[in-house]
């Protein structure tokens, strides 16, 4: 797990960062006309109700044993249901930019997890090193204003921005624990595509009864099409695509690697604004990526033989 990576697994890497890139502006449409937990049931069943059928077609059906069911309800729970409601709720005290940085976090909690819980993915300097410097560098691409520096007498987070900082480090230790439990798929033979229909439709029957007792959406004005059309792609882009890349990353390379990705996304979404959005990219978002880039030269090991010659 901690030999670099190969052309094919930084492909994916950059795959699944797109997908989850592209989420921020499905999310963005879809959050103006219909709450919180109705998008993420929206989302988790529409990726659902994708990958049954080509689980189907693949005849790759696995033996849906106690263990393999414990696995996908602790997936849903770790991976998708209390993650995504911490992070919902930390919104409301932190802006965006703020808890972008704050998700980027996830790979050191992963590190520390992995060191813990794991034999084969130990914590070593140089992949320390190049975590932080990684975070630094999403740190620098959010910049000053988003992470409530730019306000008059802003030195940093306020008290009332606390909460809502702790619920953003709380979802990245449940999904750091979810790294570490979805190693579990491998060891039972369980394929990426059925770890990934596993893992929705148990989030799916989980967030069923919440969005039925809270948000009551038959209460609701009927979307519009474009709203309609964002949790399309929503569910089947950016949590059926993606979690089919996430497992498969997650028994190739390792908890510590596939948690990268969440380094890689504020690139993605930076870039993706910049070329469909007209948005301008400004100096600090080139050294932020600068950053990234050569903290995943470290974690790689690409730098450590680079150094030893010269």
């Amino acid at each position: 797990m901690n030999q670099a990576l190969t052309p094919r697994q930084w492909g994916l890497m950059l795959l699944l960062s797109l997908a989850w890139g592209c989420s921020f502006f499905f999310m963005a449409v879809a959050v103006a006309a219909l709450p919180p937990l109705t998008i993420v049931l929206c989302r988790v069943a529409l990726a659902a109700l994708m990958l049954w059928p080509l689980l189907a077609l693949r005849g790759a059906m696995p033996r849906w044993t106690g263990p393999v069911l414990l696995a996908c309800l602790g997936m849903a729970l770790l991976n998708n249901l209390i993650p995504f409601s911490l992070i919902v709720w930390a919104q409301r005290s932190i802006p965006s930019g703020l808890a972008s940085v704050v998700n980027a976090a996830t790979p050191v909690f992963t590190l520390l997890v992995a060191h813990a819980l794991t034999a084969d993915e130990r914590l070593s300097g140089h992949r320390l090193a190049g975590v932080l410097a990684g975070l630094a560098g999403v740190a620098v691409l959010a910049g000053p204003a988003a992470l409530g520096l730019g306000a008059p007498g802003g030195a940093g987070a306020s008290r009332a921005e606390l909460p809502g900082l702790l619920a953003g480090l709380g979802a990245c230790l449940s999904y750091a624990l979810a790294g570490i439990w979805g190693r579990r798929f491998a060891r039972l033979g369980v394929p990426p595509l059925a770890a990934a229909a596993g893992q929705t439709s148990a989030s799916t029957l989980l967030a069923l009864p919440l969005v039925l007792l809270l948000d009551r959406p038959w209460t609701l004005p009927p979307p519009g099409p474009e709203v309609l059309l964002a949790l399309l792609a929503l569910g089947l882009v950016s949590t059926g695509l993606a979690y089919v890349l996430f497992f498969r990353l997650l028994q190739e390379v390792g908890a510590t690697n596939t948690a990268l990705v969440t380094q890689l996304v504020p690139v993605t979404a930076i870039l993706l604004g910049a070329l469909l959005l007209g948005e301008s990219l400004q100096p600090r978002h080139f050294a932020g990526m600068a950053l990234i880039g050569c903290g995943f030269l470290l974690i790689d090991g690409r730098l450590l033989p680079w150094r030893g010659r010269r």
